[in-house]
């Protein structure tokens, strides 16, 4: 068998790994995408019953796809709201510029982190995506009576506290010359009794 006969299986072989790959390459379609544009991370007002709305993009290479199947969706129970529907799922159509909006959205009143499922369908192809956001009350509404208490407390506190540093400053001062505070003439020893001179 000649050399070029014998070098022929790989060379074929390794053209067919590079042609393969190059199909599985050029086969392969990035599909739909979904794009958080608003409500990530939001903070929505309990007391207000205020939440932010959230608004996704769907994009197919880059492009927006108009028409697309969005659902978003909240959580049965925990932190959660409601859309505007008065549902906790509201399934819409992309606009020209393949958005969709979460409408209405406002939260329920139990605080904490709560999660928005998104899906997305157009043409047979599927996305989804997942917005975080916190259902919280605002702290000066925790609410007036407790930071009422607080203000109170503090300024019951700093009164204490500088009717202390008085005290504290009035004794280091008899400490340090306790004549200073005491008539002309009075004589101050350890165990005897203090005398005065007559008025």
């Amino acid at each position: 068998m000649s050399p070029s006969l014998g070098s022929s299986p790989r060379i074929l072989s390794t053209a067919v790994v590079l042609l393969l790959i190059a199909g599985t390459t050029g086969a392969q379609t990035p599909g739909i995408k979904i794009t958080v544009l608003e409500g990530q991370g939001a903070i929505n007002n309990i007391q207000q019953h205020r939440a932010k709305e959230p608004v996704v993009q769907v994009t197919e290479d880059q492009r927006p796809v108009q028409g697309a199947s969005v659902t978003f969706t909240l959580p049965d129970d925990g932190p959660s709201g409601f859309f505007g529907n008065g549902a906790r799922m509201m399934t819409i159509q992309t606009d020209e510029k393949g958005q969709a909006v979460g409408r209405g959205l406002r939260p329920n009143q139990t605080g904490g982190r709560l999660q928005i499922r998104v899906s997305a369908s157009f043409h047979g192809q599927t996305a989804s995506a997942v917005i975080s956001q916190i259902n919280a009350e605002p702290a000066g509404a925790t609410s007036g009576g407790n930071g009422k208490k607080f203000l109170i407390l503090a300024l019951i506190g700093g009164a204490a506290a500088g009717g202390i540093a008085a005290a504290m400053g009035g004794k280091s001062s008899a400490t340090q010359s306790p004549a200073s505070n005491s008539p002309p003439g009075t004589i101050l020893a350890p165990g005897t009794p203090v005398i005065q001179p007559p008025h």
